[in-house]
């Protein structure tokens, strides 16, 4: 039976999700052909993942933030430093980590093979944000709830920042006319469609760039900025070269893709 916490974020993902494929079937910003099969291995992958997670490092990120609450390790810990600063540094801190974390697994080849599954998917929208490759999810993982540990992470605060973490990927990844006016009063605040969609390009000049999965700050301020795709939004082609049969996008040849 799951936690009430965990059960919170469940409800609030499929919310999410189910209100981004609604909003996506109305107001689309490209005609991308999506079979059935593409939703199952995207759908599958997250469900595969979730379960690994579960099996493998139980709690994660949130039960190394209750073990330092207990036991006072962490820098926040042992500074004293007041909740609320500790909370609100936390989500910066983990959110940078995040950006790095994508830059190194686009720069590191071996991890790219991993990262390469979720840049595969033909079309983008919001089940692109679920398409993540097991061993990277559990990677993930492993490298935020390091970062808990030496921060001394409140609790909330890592809920929070997974809550806002997959909300946000699956915003930034949908398929949604966003008003060019609104998209860039957004872009100074929160990674937008418009600004992410650049990044799964099939150019890999635009591919290395905005890496940013929530706060759009940190690739303006390390230059891996790019404001839109050369060819458009509507002209871009989304993916990779190498993958781009049909049968690559089955659930089982994503699993085997880091292999290839």
């Amino acid at each position: 039976m799951l936690e009430p916490q965990a059960l919170l974020r469940v409800m609030i993902f499929v919310g999410v999700l189910a209100v981004l494929l609604v909003g996506e079937r109305i107001a689309p910003r490209r005609r991308d052909p999506s079979p059935p099969q593409r939703y199952l291995a995207n759908l599958g992958l997250v469900v595969l993942d979730s379960l690994l997670l579960r099996l493998v490092l139980g709690a994660g990120a949130l039960g190394v933030a209750l073990a330092a609450e207990q036991r006072g390790f962490g820098l926040f810990h042992w500074i004293e430093a007041p909740g609320w600063v500790a909370g609100l540094l936390s989500l910066l801190i983990l959110d940078l980590l995040i950006y790095f974390q994508h830059r190194a697994f686009h720069a590191v080849p071996l991890l790219w093979r991993l990262h390469r599954v979720h840049h595969s998917d033909l079309a983008f929208d919001a089940t692109t944000a679920l398409r993540f490759h097991p061993l990277e999810i559990l990677l993930s993982m492993l490298i935020k709830m390091g970062a808990v540990a030496l921060l001394g992470a409140p609790a909330w605060a890592v809920v929070a920042f997974e809550v806002l973490l997959n909300a946000t990927a699956m915003f930034n990844h949908a398929n949604l006319a966003v008003p060019p006016r609104l998209d860039r009063m957004l872009r100074r605040v929160l990674v937008t469609p418009d600004m992410h969609r650049v990044h799964h390009s099939i150019h890999r000049d635009e591919t290395d760039a905005n890496f940013g999965f929530n706060l759009p700050w940190w690739d303006r301020l390390f230059r891996t900025y790019r404001a839109q795709p050369r060819e458009g939004h509507e002209g871009m082609t989304i993916g990779i070269e190498r993958f781009r049969e049909q049968k690559a996008q089955s659930l089982w040849r994503l699993l085997l893709q880091p292999l290839a």
